[in-house]
């Protein structure tokens, strides 16, 4: 089975690291001699005898003194049914940027809810931004379970009022699990303290939860280097590398180059230096073409019967990232993939307030803002709509002047 990518959201102490920490302790995922580190920094931190769960995931000293994680920290662990790699993310507002990041590489959230405070405004923003970059699987974890002494009643509440909320979300499934990150109920097995509960538990859910894969979609490839050696035995090589964003490509294929419009066949197709008849979504590989076409890092392969949308004005939603505003008529870079455009933000349509759900008239847009924006571009921009291939339909902007990375962005 393919090997899924999740993250952990929630407020602050909700237990989103130590429910990873839990699901990594009691997999038997944490080697013998982390596991001595892990009893000695719990010795520094609290006279408690217990291993601090916590900690497997708070790496730096700085977030562990605040008792709250501020950055995405990622583990990486394997059952005998798939492989995971976890991003747990920060669960206060001002790192709203640092979610977006945990969220784009992600097939699927975990969001935690505690069950004495039950749907916060956090809650709604963390389902929101999770649905906002193209999430369709969800777990909601109801945490603390034991301080609420496992009440059914509670639990059934928080689960009518998040599912209240879905018919604003994209989720097409959302699973309801009620744990104790702690105590290490309903994690990797069934808790008797839940006998009314009688869906799975976390790691059984994240061990068969179908994954919708790339490899089903239109083929996408973009030019990350031309290969023209040098060397006289290779003068006729030449190749173009990169990774196959969605889809597949077969020796045979016709394809058109794009923004040149050329179409030609692939004649050949290189994986790990071997030849191969077929390449799929993931694959690192070079392609050989009929023809010698000049083409350049960032130009797109696609099949020759496909279509991607090509305008040099798009709409996006951005994610700002930086602590200076975002400045109307300012050349910016964007950066759609290995394509680099100039660029200037022509209009701010509406600023989404996450935590209210309201969509607001403005013309200001700050650092951990979300809001719908129009872009001018000096040439044609190649793509596709994010929720409908969100490897082709993402990019970031980069100021000119400090190259700092601005924004995130998810095509309309």
């Amino acid at each position: 089975m393919n090997t899924l990518k999740f993250i952990t959201a929630g407020n602050v102490d909700d237990g989103k690291s130590t429910l990873i920490g839990r699901l990594l302790y009691d997999s038997n995922s944490i080697h013998t001699d982390q596991l001595g580190v892990l009893e000695k920094q719990s010795k520094n931190i609290s006279k408690n005898s217990n291993i601090d769960l916590a900690l497997v995931t708070d790496g730096l000293r700085a977030e562990r003194e605040q008792g709250i994680t501020i950055d995405v920290a990622y583990k990486y662990f394997a059952t005998e049914k798939r492989k995971f790699i976890i991003a747990d993310a920060p669960g206060h507002e001002q790192y709203t940027r640092n979610m977006v990041t945990g969220v784009s590489n992600s097939d699927l959230i975990i969001i935690l809810i505690d069950a004495r405070n039950g749907v916060t405004t956090q809650t709604k923003r963390h389902a929101s931004i999770g649905s906002l970059m193209g999430l369709k699987k969800a777990i909601v974890a109801i945490n603390k379970m034991d301080i609420v002494d496992y009440s059914e009643e509670v639990f059934n509440q928080i689960k009518n009022d998040f599912e209240a909320l879905l018919p604003e979300l994209n989720y097409n499934e959302v699973h309801f699990v009620p744990i104790s990150a702690l105590a290490g109920d309903n994690i990797v097995s069934k808790s008797e303290n839940t006998s009314w509960y009688k869906g799975q538990n976390i790691l059984e859910l994240l061990e068969t939860i179908e994954i919708e894969t790339q490899e089903n979609l239109p083929a996408r490839f973009q030019v990350q280097y031309v290969i023209r050696p040098q060397e006289e035995s290779l003068h006729d090589y030449r190749g173009y590398a990169g990774l196959v964003l969605s889809g597949k490509y077969k020796v045979g294929d016709e394809i058109t180059i794009l923004p040149a419009n050329i179409t030609t066949k692939i004649i050949r197709l290189e994986r790990n230096l071997t030849d191969v008849e077929e390449v799929i979504a993931g694959d690192n590989v070079v392609i050989h073409l009929e023809k010698d076409v000049d083409i350049s890092r960032g130009d797109s392969f696609i099949l020759a019967n496909d279509e991607v949308k090509q305008n040099n004005k798009i709409t996006s939603w951005v994610c700002w990232l930086d602590s200076q505003n975002l400045q109307l008529g300012k050349p910016y870079i964007l950066q759609h993939r290995f394509k680099s455009v100039r660029v200037k933000i022509k209009a701010i349509n509406q600023r989404w307030d996450v935590n209210n759900w309201e969509f607001i008239t403005t013309d200001q847009i700050g650092l951990n803002d979300i809001a719908q924006i129009e872009i001018q571009s000096n040439q044609p921009l190649i793509y596709d709509v994010f929720t409908e291939n969100n490897k082709t339909g993402n990019a970031i902007l980069v100021d000119e002047t400090t190259h700092n990375t601005v924004g995130a962005l998810m095509i309309l």
